[in-house]
């Protein structure tokens, strides 16, 4: 079993940056791809970026490309999502998902979710 607990998330104007967090416990953290997936009011939720379980292959959508970057510790169980020129479209629940597999931008394949954490963008 993995437990992951988002953080970092609050309100921003436009043009700024938040960098959010997701702690993992449990099973080995270095075996899994993480991902980090957002749900704006009244959307589906959507795939943001994934990282693959040694760090070296990243992956985005292409809305965030540029902006946003994609890091883990495994050291300290945690992955990272730096995100700088926010925009009002950015504003979103972020989720962070673990999967024992490839890295993937379905979260069907994902195995485990964090609870959210809410991201606002003001104009």
């Amino acid at each position: 079993q993995v437990q992951l607990v988002e953080s970092g998330g609050g309100l921003v104007q436009a043009g700024g940056s938040l960098r959010l967090s997701c702690a993992s416990s449990g099973r080995t953290f270095s075996s899994y791809v993480m991902g980090w997936f957002r749900q704006a009011p009244g959307k589906e939720r959507e795939f943001v970026a994934a990282i693959s379980w040694t760090g070296d292959k990243t992956f985005y959508t292409d809305s965030v490309k540029g902006r946003f970057t994609i890091s883990r510790d495994i050291a300290k169980n945690t992955v990272y999502l730096q995100m700088n020129s926010l925009k009002p479209e950015d504003t979103a629940v972020y989720y962070c998902a673990a999967r024992a597999g490839g890295p993937s931008y379905l979260q069907n394949y994902y195995d485990y979710w964090g609870q959210g954490t809410q991201v606002t963008v003001s104009s």
